[in-house]
């Protein structure tokens, strides 16, 4: 890696050093393409980052899990020589919901009965109608009009009738996708549901998406992707300009000029629009930038010597359905050599607390941790937090959202190529879309589809710039 300016003209630029644009980079040189990735930070990771302890463990400031059916993740992971381990959930899990606490094993929450039903009834519906979204087309979906114009709180509102049911299932949208019901639409929501394979496995640990941690942390992906490009990568070289032409396309960043014959950005569209693209892109994908906002979240870890909840009873695991820490886990390791519980505040508690005074954010976090896990829990060795919203290259997390209306609207754009650009990134991913798995199947994608253009005569006449 490094920060010197090169001018040597490639086949590819990618635009962004996440598992996205690292994968499509990987692809690409073994296919035998030249490629100069430029990144913005500092570093590598994307939205994965590691924060290192002076006495050695290493948190995971953003995503971190990987999970059944997420194959091309894990199938990276092997090849990469790095080690997993399963995320702790042994013990009991405690709810906290409309002014009572329960305890409760399993996947099934303590709720009353007629709430339970509630519930059940409601996911069983949204796995059927999100069985009729096509993946390549969610806009195309025989209802998409209808489930576009509404959004997920209006379908809620319809459809949930305890006021416990309805209380979970903020939280979960929360907790899913850093955003409130109602800021998403629901054809979009349904997608992603049928992107991740349905609500349950989005949600849960065992056989779910939160099932499986990377020892030292996910950041580690890209790092190690990183390390075997090389002087390839570019850091601190975020592209202000991207010049389209006949003979292909210039970016113009902080530490010099690159040219290629063609540009994968694997950026989230947020990002993208930050871009002076000259020519500038087409309306309609002007306005996709506009309408695809981030997700807010806050992640705070509290680190202790012990993980004294465990010889509690207690398996970390806390849904609250109060302001702002609604979901908590357990954050170590399964051997126990440290303790670490983990808490977001996400959606409108994130958006109240990003930019605020991080020492009341941290007595606010550890205080709901104390409430729930005894006084040893607002004495934690270390504490950390990472606001997400406040980070220039991210703008937020975990994903671009699409609020009511933008699907249906702009959805054919998302993957197609305009020119010599191609997009990647999770966003853009068919197949768990938001998580690493979808990062990494969309630089794979994307790689493909310049692969294709470099072995042929396609992109290479003045009508493609």
């Amino acid at each position: 890696m490094t920060h010197t300016t090169a001018q040597d003209r490639t086949d590819v630029l990618i635009v962004g050093a996440g598992p996205a644009g690292l994968t499509a980079a990987r692809r690409l040189t073994e296919a035998g393409a030249t490629v100069r990735v430029l990144e913005a930070r500092d570093r590598v990771g994307g939205r994965t980052l590691v924060h290192t302890l002076d006495d050695g463990p290493a948190i995971d400031l953003g995503g971190q899990w990987v999970g059944p059916t997420q194959d091309r993740i894990l199938a990276l992971v092997e090849h990469l020589g790095l080690d997993t381990f399963p995320q702790y959930e042994a013990g009991r899990k405690q709810l906290q919901v409309c002014g009572a606490r329960r305890t409760y094993r399993g996947d099934i929450p303590s709720l009353p009965p007629l709430s339970l039903l509630d519930l059940h009834r409601v996911f069983s519906r949204l796995d059927a109608l999100a069985a009729e979204i096509p993946l390549e087309a969610p806009h195309e979906a025989p209802r998409a009009a209808e489930w576009d114009a509404m959004t997920v709180e209006t379908w809620k509102r319809r459809f949930l009738k305890t006021k416990h049911a309805r209380a979970v299932f903020d939280v979960g949208v929360e907790a899913i996708f850093a955003a409130e019901p109602g800021d998403l639409s629901f054809l979009h929501f349904l997608f992603y549901l049928r992107s991740g394979g349905g609500l349950m496995r989005l949600s849960q640990i065992r056989d779910g998406a939160q099932q499986t941690r990377i020892r030292g942390g996910a950041q580690q992906i890209a790092e190690r992707l990183a390390h075997a490009l090389g002087e390839r990568v570019h850091l601190s070289a975020p592209v202000r300009a991207l010049e389209r032409s006949a003979r292909g396309v210039t970016a113009r960043t902080d530490a010099g000029a690159f040219s290629a014959d063609f540009a994968v950005l694997a950026v989230p569209p947020a990002l993208v629009g930050r871009i002076d693209f000259r020519p500038a892109l087409s309306p309609r994908r002007a306005q996709l930038l506009q309408r695809m906002p981030m997700g807010s979240v806050i992640k705070c870890i509290a680190v202790y010597e012990t993980p004294f909840w465990r010889e509690e009873g207690w398996s970390g695991e806390v849904v609250c359905d109060e302001d702002p820490v609604k979901v908590i886990f357990d954050d170590g390791p399964p051997e126990g050599s440290y303790g670490a519980l983990l808490g977001f505040m996400a959606g409108r508690s994130a958006r109240a607390w990003s930019g605020r005074d991080p020492a009341e954010r941290r007595a606010v976090v550890l205080d709901r941790f104390a409430r729930f896990f005894g006084p040893k829990a607002a004495r934690p060795v270390h504490y950390l937090d990472h606001d997400w919203a406040a980070e220039t290259w991210s703008a937020g997390c975990y994903v671009g959202l699409m609020p009511p209306g933008v699907m249906t609207a702009y959805g054919d754009l998302l993957r197609a190529p305009e020119g010599r650009i191609h997009w990647a990134g999770t966003e853009t991913a068919t197949v768990w879309n938001g998580y690493l798995d979808g990062a990494v199947r969309s630089g794979e994608r994307a790689a493909e589809e310049v692969l294709a253009r470099l072995h042929g005569d396609a992109g290479r006449t003045a009508e493609n710039f």
